[in-house]
């Protein structure tokens, strides 16, 4: 069974950086890693993503902001969050998937894993 696991989340304010990370201890993420949020009452969408050759794609609302990163050697997947804004406020979630396949869409309904949330709130 997966068991992805976010961690790093907390309360800041504007301006103010977060480093999220996400523990895969059983190595699903042989194809894509990707970040998730979701506020409340809107849809979860797609922040960042990591693919497993390297490249990786944004939200063009995050661009500039926020690096996807990860470190095989741990199996662990980073989200290093710079200049936050209260409109980054919401539950981050961590995705993987054995395929590599369209993984820089950022779309829910590739991921088969999740973890259950880290919870961000930027106050102004």
């Amino acid at each position: 069974q997966v068991q992805l696991k976010e961690s790093g989340g907390d309360s800041v304010q504007a301006g103010g950086s977060l480093r999220l990370s996400c523990v895969d201890p059983g190595r699903t993420s042989s194809g894509c890693m990707a970040w998730f949020r979701q506020a409340p009452g809107k849809e979860r969408e797609g922040v960042a993503a990591l693919r497993s050759d390297g490249r990786t794609s944004y939200a063009e609302s995050v661009e500039g902001r926020f690096t996807v990163s990860g470190d095989n050697t741990v199996n662990t997947l980073y989200l290093e969050m710079n200049n936050l804004k209260p409109e980054d406020t919401g539950m981050y979630y961590c995705a993987a998937d054995h395929s590599s396949a369209r993984c820089l869409e950022r779309r829910t309904s590739m991921f088969d894993y999740w973890g259950q949330g880290t919870q961000v709130t930027v106050s102004s």
